[in-house]
């Protein structure tokens, strides 16, 4: 995938049978499908089941099994209630039959309410003076350790600049922290509330359970430790320009038991609190054989 089309063109499911749908997968570099990729669709099938404007505020989902990049995948939307003010959905992927995924999403008409959000970190560093994913590539890909340039080298629709560049071969502990900016290649005009919310979910998925892996840098990296999406929530506040950068504000509580735990809000580059993410992923060193 090299732009905003060829995202879209995936995300957007095929309806095979009344509330139920079927989506194809991309590779983002893992042999598995991409965990973002399942959680957008399924948002994409749940919003086909709403016909009253409402818009998604919340998901709460679990990946149950790792996704096969080469088996559709069927997604069966319940219809689980529709009040004066919420409608909730809950979705179930499939392939060959097996559940991989589950998710519970809520959808609540537009109203007006109080309103407050957490400060922004003015002092970060400008997307204009930071290096791409690409730029990385360019100038140390013959220095990066070969499992790293090759995620590096697949195209993707959308220019990440890390606010801090890990340097892989220096084996130190970090704090749990990482800030990305992020915006989609080729201009997204026009799209709907629901599209965005989509694309947004589909990239949160991206960069958070680093902010588990830093902590112990000094002897973990994604070389020796599997790593793997067990969960993801996300709530959602306001309207957002996907034209423009955005900047997602991660952070680590705590790791323990082969699991890391992590959270992060989304910001425009005005400050505005967009959304808000959770995950737990399993974060298991890879014991070697004797």
């Amino acid at each position: 995938m090299t732009g905003i089309a060829d995202l879209l063109s995936m995300l957007d499911v095929n309806e095979t049978n009344e509330n139920e749908f079927t989506g194809l997968s991309k590779t983002i570099g893992s042999p598995n499908v991409f965990g973002g990729q399942v959680l957008a669709q399924a948002i994409n099938a749940a919003y086909k089941s709403i016909r009253n404007e409402r818009i998604l505020h919340s998901l709460h989902a679990y990946f149950l099994e790792p996704g096969h990049l080469e088996v559709p995948i069927v997604y069966k939307v319940t219809e689980m209630r529709n009040g004066g003010s919420f409608s909730t959905r809950r979705v179930t992927a499939l392939q060959n039959e097996k559940t991989i995924f589950i998710l519970a999403a809520s959808f609540h008409k537009e109203e007006e309410g109080l309103e407050h959000q957490m400060d922004f970190k003015a002092s970060i560093k400008q997307p204009e003076d930071l290096l791409s994913w690409e730029d990385m590539l360019a100038q140390m890909g013959d220095f990066l350790p070969s499992q790293l340039k090759s995620f590096l080298e697949i195209d993707r629709p959308i220019d990440f600049k890390p606010a801090f560049i890990v340097n892989p071969l220096d084996k130190k502990d970090l704090p749990p922290l990482n800030q990305v900016w992020f915006r989609i290649k080729g201009q997204a005009k026009g799209l709907k509330v629901s599209t965005k919310q989509e694309i947004l979910t589909y990239i949160s998925d991206y960069n958070i359970l680093n902010a588990t892996l830093f902590p112990n840098g000094s002897t973990a990296h994604f070389g020796n430790v599997q790593m793997a999406s067990l969960d993801h929530s996300m709530w959602f506040f306001r309207d957002f320009d996907l034209n423009d950068w955005l900047l997602y504000d991660m952070e680590s509580p705590n790791s323990f038991g082969a699991r890391g735990f992590a959270r992060g809000h989304i910001y425009t580059r005005e400050g505005k609190l967009v959304a808000s993410v959770a995950q737990e992923g399993l974060i298991r060193p890879i014991k070697k054989k004797n």
